[in-house]
């Protein structure tokens, strides 16, 4: 009897430890060992506050990006134009700005155009718009025309980028209204900042409660309690350490808000709503996703639209961020995108990837940009080095899921 007491309790720890996701866990721990690394041949600069702060808000750009690359990729498409789509919605909005909103004004006499937060709201909404019209349009080639996403977007991205010289022809567009830069480049208060702090705690810990209940109720599996609670500790842990160490520069960089912000509401649309069940069922097999009645062209074409709008939201930050709307603004973006996508667990074969995972991915990518910075590493090495790491994600997505299978 005690043996097979024994038997089930290991069976019972066996059971617990696959609901632990190791692939997210090794994510996490690289992320932190290369902090780590970096920490001690920078002889402590990198894990200052000041720049993580920097580090965070130059990270956000590509990873509104890779917000909307990883419901791409999860649906079996790709996008290579959506760096080239950032760097021209950018420029939209600094046109804006500088010459055509001050036009209307002097034409219209509604002198709020001209500067101002309504001229901003209407710079980034020409930026998002122009990003929503872009990428829809590749959609439908995709989606209606039948023509593969990778060469539909590698032109696309030939064409948005002519189009950023041509309108910019290789001069400056600058400079951009102080409302506008706060986009880019203003901080939380620390108050406000601690108080969004201890919402988030609270939040994890109804979130993971009542999700556990909903489960048992349903008759679901749940992780262990010491899990769960372990879980949900590390992530309160997380966010009180991030708001600590904002607090002890400047506070919460904007970006990185309306990044957090965006990336939520998509993560509950990825994973609560049935569109966001579509985005899966098309990449894990898009012939049983249109056998179930599932319109596979009308939900591509959404998926394209999102990620053009998070181009444009790209953009608009960048330009933000750097004062100034340049013709090489985007350039590697949707490569960078792609890469985090890969890292944080998305399948470049479909069916699969999370956003927050994308985000993690999206911060190893920058920790190596601003680590090698700060080392004084010429940029030649960067790009070797992500590229490396690009690969070798690669080689663990496919062995395991040759593993799996």
């Amino acid at each position: 009897m005690k043996i097979e007491h024994a038997k089930l309790d290991k069976k019972a720890g066996l059971r617990s430890l696959a609901k632990i996701d190791f692939r997210s866990s090794t994510i996490v721990l690289a992320l932190l060992v290369l902090w780590v690394i970096l920490s001690v041949l920078t002889d402590g600069a990198f894990l200052t506050p000041r720049n993580l702060s920097n580090l965070f808000r130059q990270g956000s750009v590509v990873a509104f990006i890779a917000v909307g690359m990883v419901m791409v990729i999860a649906a079996g498409q790709i996008d290579l134009s959506a760096g080239s789509l950032a760097g021209l919605a950018g420029a939209m909005a600094a046109l804006a700005q500088v010459r055509w909103l001050p036009a209307l004004a002097e034409q219209t006499g509604i002198h709020a155009l001209a500067s101002g937060w309504l001229a901003t709201i209407v710079a980034v909404l020409v930026a998002v718009g122009m990003g929503i019209l872009l990428g829809g349009i590749q959609g439908v080639w995709v989606a209606y025309g039948q023509v593969p996403a990778f060469i539909v977007t590698l032109g696309g991205s030939l064409i948005f980028r002519g189009w950023l010289l041509g309108l910019t022809r290789g001069v400056n567009i600058a400079p951009m209204d102080p409302k506008f830069q706060q986009l880019g480049q203003a901080y939380v208060s620390p108050a406000l900042g601690t108080w969004l702090g201890a919402v988030a705690v609270v939040l994890i810990v109804v979130f993971t409660v009542h999700s556990r209940m909903n489960k048992k109720r349903h008759g679901f599996d749940v992780r262990p309690l010491w899990l769960e609670a372990m879980i949900a500790g590390g992530m309160s842990v997380i966010v009180l350490w991030f708001v600590s160490n904002m607090n002890r520069f400047r506070g919460i960089p904007v970006p990185v808000m309306m990044l957090l912000a965006l990336a939520g509401l998509f993560t509950f649309i990825t994973t609560r709503t049935q569109f966001g069940r579509y985005v899966y069922a098309i990449g894990g097999n898009i012939e049983a996703a249109r056998l179930s009645g599932i319109n596979i062209r009308r939900n591509i074409l959404k998926i394209f639209m999102v990620v053009g709008a998070m181009a444009g939201v790209s953009g608009a930050v960048l330009t933000a961020r750097l004062n100034v709307a340049t013709a090489n603004a985007g350039a590697q973006f949707e490569l960078n995108a792609i890469a985090a996508c890969v890292i944080g667990g998305t399948s470049l074969v479909g069916g699969e990837g999370s956003i927050p995972g994308a985000l993690v991915g999206a911060l190893i990518m920058a920790t190596v940009d601003n680590g090698m910075s700060l080392m004084n590493v010429e940029s030649f090495w960067q790009q070797i080095i992500k590229g490396m790491i690009l690969a070798t994600a690669v080689l663990i997505d496919v062995n395991t899921r040759k593993a799996r299978a």
